[in-house]
């Protein structure tokens, strides 16, 4: 089923929307780690449903525990296993798609490879099952903070309201607003348009753009393995996600090689590049510039509203949403987004050259 992520630094999730709990196994993991239990706590949090009126009101606190490969603070080098018990479950909101596919859910696709499917919030398929990512990603940001490597991720759109470049932005700012926009007078915008379309009995997409600093030069393999290849591979297997740029992206295009190219100088002894088109990574190998990505994120699937759709049998049917859903998926997004950025920098440390704290 594709639970396991990473070389060297791998990540097992586990559990389902519904389910008793959720949670991952995190092997790979250098020993003599301090953990900082507030620091995850308060990662998941950011992720957790309930926290303002344009997310999804189901109550979970999403308090985890570590039951292996910690003592006394520290890592001990053996698998790590983290648990999150699901408090809030309303199975029965989901009674009237026991047996009818919902549009542009995981519903039909998933019954047809494996014969059967959890109803319940989408069983496996439920995007619950990033916190256990969160989680993980918050232990590889632990890691990352060992290399002064900073993540920072930021909602940089919501329907067409966009945000200004990440460049003109104080992103120390990004929580302090229910949208997580570091831009003020947008962040009302997205928050007044989320709101509006929630009164509405609709959803509304958007995009996610991430920042990382201080990445060393040389992380990434240069065929296969790229690391925007993996950074792309890691941002494509979170629900909702329809689309990953990197640098200048698809607006590239409509520059001339002349314009794109970023020319090389020295500063201080560091060999740097005048302009970053490049994202950060050249030939697959991050180059010690900022590496920057955006994220796009389609429209919550589940509506309040009637849709037509078929049953397991093929007879037409009518299924309108239930139970408690967002609006607009990307302020939550926000620390997932992070979470698995974090995997992916700390995995290729770990192959390159690291193999102890």
């Amino acid at each position: 089923m594709g639970n396991l992520y990473g070389t060297l630094f791998k990540i097992t999730t586990f559990g389902e929307s519904h389910g008793l709990a959720i949670g991952a196994v995190i092997d790979g993991c250098p020993a003599g780690l301090e953990i900082d239990e507030p620091f995850i706590q308060a990662e998941l949090n950011r992720r957790k449903p309930g926290q303002s009126k344009i997310t999804t009101q189901r109550k979970e606190y999403d308090t985890f525990k570590i039951l292996s490969g910690v003592f006394e603070g520290k890592t001990t080098g053996a698998p790590i296993a983290v648990v999150i018990e699901n408090q809030d479950q309303r199975s029965k909101d989901y009674s009237h798609i026991e047996n009818t596919f919902r549009p542009s859910h995981a519903d039909f696709t998933y019954q047809e490879k494996y014969g059967i499917r959890d109803h319940r919030g989408g069983g496996r398929s439920s995007a619950r099952e990033t916190a256990a990512r969160v989680a993980a990603g918050a232990i590889a940001k632990l890691l990352l903070r060992k290399y002064r490597v900073e993540i920072n991720a930021f909602v940089s759109q919501v329907g067409e309201l966009k945000a200004p470049h990440y460049t003109s932005l104080d992103l120390t700012k990004t929580e302090e607003n229910i949208v997580r926009c570091p831009d003020a007078v947008t962040a009302e915008k997205m928050i007044a348009l989320i709101d509006q379309v929630r009164l509405e009995r609709d959803t509304v997409g958007g995009a996610v753009t991430c920042v990382i600093k201080n990445t060393p030069v040389g992380l990434g393999e240069p065929v296969f393995d790229k690391l925007h290849a993996e950074l792309g591979k890691a941002m494509l297997s979170i629900n909702a996600v329809k689309g990953f740029e990197y640098g200048s992206g698809f607006e590239g295009v409509q520059l001339r090689g002349s314009q794109h190219n970023d020319e090389f100088y020295v500063d201080e002894g560091r060999i740097r590049t005048k302009t970053n088109h490049s994202g950060g990574i050249q030939g697959g190998i991050s180059n010690g510039e900022d590496i920057y990505f955006n994220v796009a994120f389609k429209p919550v699937a589940t509506i309040m509203q009637d849709q037509h759709t078929v049953d397991k049998d093929g007879n037409d049917a009518i299924v309108s949403g239930k139970g408690r859903h967002d609006p607009c998926v990307v302020p939550r997004a926000v620390p997932i987004v992070e979470a698995m950025a974090a995997l992916v920098l700390v995995d290729f440390l770990l192959r390159a050259k690291v193999n102890q704290v």
